[in-house]
């Protein structure tokens, strides 16, 4: 029988891929499997907290952060997720007066906390004086990062009022001003990607004027 090399040449990988590989018994398929670890159901926790000035409660998988309690369990959506490692402020809430990246911290570590998120700063009849600035000096473009810019720079301008200093201060016991300087530097966590930073420095300049 005439054998052309084409032929010896699948033959002689096919057996290779049989050598390589051995075939697995239904037996031993059974018994990998009976010996594999049952997943572990997640550990839950019961949580209680404030949202926009409305008591909450809710029993979480402990990993869940407060970004996706926000946004998955109470529907706050206006809230963004980003990039989800802190770096872009897309996801700033404020929490008890101090502004916090929500995918950052774990949701049962509010307990008792109170958290305003975007939607409890105005609504659209009564716009809180930071929304109506960033509309009126359009600080926004395709708006993604808006919520999170918006609760920072209100948290930014109470921070200023009750004289926290930042690393440009130049002066650690006086109380800062609202200079371009000061709230670029603690803005600086809110990234834009439209590049939309001059109006809304324009838009937080007037509302800390009208504060002064």
């Amino acid at each position: 029988m005439k054998i052309s090399r084409r032929s010896l040449l699948k033959m002689g990988a096919a057996s290779a891929t049989a050598v390589a590989v051995p075939a697995v018994s239904a037996t031993q398929d059974a018994a990998a499997g009976a010996s594999a670890p049952a997943a572990r159901p997640p550990v839950t926790s019961k949580l209680s907290f404030s949202v926009n000035g409305k008591l909450q409660h809710l029993e979480l998988d402990t990993r869940t952060t407060l970004l996706d309690a926000l946004r998955e369990h109470l529907h706050l959506t206006g809230t963004k997720k980003g990039c989800d490692h802190g770096q872009c402020g897309a996801c700033t809430v404020i929490v008890g007066g101090r502004r916090i990246n929500s995918c950052l911290t774990l949701a049962v570590m509010q307990q008792g906390a109170s958290v305003t998120t975007i939607e409890g700063l105005g609504t659209r009849s009564d716009l809180h004086p930071m929304q109506a600035a960033f509309v009126k000096h359009d600080g926004y473009q395709c708006g993604y990062c808006t919520p999170g810019q918006i609760c920072s720079a209100v948290a930014v301008l109470d921070e200023i009022r009750r004289g926290i200093p930042s690393h440009v201060s130049a002066d650690l016991n006086a109380r800062p001003q609202a200079t371009a300087a000061e709230v670029r530097e603690r803005m600086s966590g809110n990234i834009c990607r439209c590049g939309a930073y001059s109006n809304i420095a324009v838009a937080i300049a007037e509302v800390a004027g009208g504060q002064a």
